[in-house]
């Protein structure tokens, strides 16, 4: 019977519990060298069988083989995490222990739900349009995004946190799925964009609104301005600002931000630096006409803020992490309820751009009409 190539990765991928069980059942194979070895021949195997695939694809892509591998990491991923919370057991006792023990704290358990589910589910979309010669950038940009962002905060937290002296191990397992991610992020943002062709006359008239004329753009730029400024108080607190608002934000709203296992405080500090200028450039962009990047930009935004509030709001609250460190039951609606927002902000303007995209557009030719698409 000839599959389709999502369902051969599909069962690739289903493989991984059964690899990781093996090892954690037969002993001589827990030895840290024969354990290289293994990886090394599973993820062989895995771009090899991905290799058989490629003939099934119109036009070979090597991002075939970098959603591949990544499925079968995200299975990885949300075999941990069911096993850390006590669904399932017998897949991950040995590797945690003496491999990458960060892999039972709250923030990876919520990583790997992630994973098993948004990335999984985006990587085997993303293999069917592949497969059917129809676009997946935009789908792929959401989870560069989301993939890049996962990678930063795990990397660095384990860096800076208590699993600082898994310092090797997490460097040499982790680094590589990074430097891929941003690899296919700029692949991704170099290849042409796909565009409602939209009228002429339309473009004008929507770039000629001020921002008051459009109640939708409007209510995203306040909604920014928010992020923003929550983006900076939340750096600030991880920074130790010596103000009473800081020190009384941490102690009785978001106490997880102290956790020494340093993820939290990644995560604030990479919105403070990383992600506050994206925010800002898109205040700008909803402002002025013809800002085409927001088309990409806010998709790899959305991605990697839904990535890390969902690990953040999911460790705050979890049994993992110490009873100290959680949301204060008293405060757990409006600390929910803020993070949930800051959240939503970004995959709305994301929606919103994506859906709607001539006031970003810069040129439309005079010749072109409704009901199509252009590349650019």
């Amino acid at each position: 019977m000839d599959l389709p190539t999502q369902i051969r990765v599909l069962i690739v991928s289903l493989t991984a519990p059964f690899i990781l069980y093996t090892i954690n059942r037969v002993s001589w194979l827990q030895d840290p060298q024969i354990l290289l070895a293994i990886g090394i021949t599973v993820l062989t195997t895995v771009l090899l069988l991905a290799k058989l695939n490629v003939k099934r694809i119109p036009t070979a892509d090597p991002l075939f083989y970098v959603f591949v591998v990544f499925s079968f990491t995200s299975v990885v991923g949300i075999t941990n995490a069911l096993q850390q919370d006590g669904y399932i057991k017998g897949f991950m006792d040995f590797y945690v222990s003496k491999a990458e023990p960060y892999l039972s704290s709250a923030h990876c358990i919520m990583m790997g739900y992630w994973d098993g589910v948004v990335h999984y589910g985006l990587l085997l979309i993303m293999l069917h349009l592949m497969s059917t010669g129809k676009s997946f950038r935009s789908l792929a940009l959401v989870w560069a995004g989301s993939t890049v962002a996962n990678q930063i905060v795990l990397i660095v937290g384990i860096v800076v946190g208590k699993y600082g002296k898994n310092l090797q191990s997490a460097l040499w397992r982790n680094a590589p799925f990074l430097v891929l991610s941003i690899w296919t992020a700029a692949k991704l943002l170099n290849r042409p964009r796909e565009l409602s062709i939209i009228p002429a006359d339309k473009v004008e008239a929507q770039q000629k609104k001020g921002l008051l004329s459009r109640p939708v753009d409007l209510l995203l730029t306040l909604a920014l301005l928010g992020s923003v400024i929550f983006t900076v108080f939340r750096g600030l607190v991880v920074l130790e600002c010596s103000l009473d608002w800081c020190f009384s934000y941490i102690y009785q709203y978001e106490p997880y931000m102290k956790d020494n296992v340093g993820f939290p405080k990644v995560t604030m500090l990479v919105f403070l630096f990383y992600a506050l200028p994206l925010l800002t450039a898109c205040v700008y962009g909803l402002l002025t006409p013809g800002c085409i990047w927001m088309l990409d930009w806010t998709l790899v935004l959305a991605g990697a803020m839904a990535q890390m509030q969902w690990t953040h709001i999911g460790a705050s609250v979890h049994s993992r992490t110490p009873f100290t460190y959680r949301v204060p039951k008293d405060e757990w609606r409006l600390v929910m309820t803020l993070n949930l927002l800051y959240a939503a902000v970004h995959v709305l303007l994301a929606v919103r751009c994506y859906a709607d995209q001539a006031f970003f557009i810069k040129n439309v030719l005079p010749e072109q009409t409704s009901n199509g698409k252009k590349m650019k």
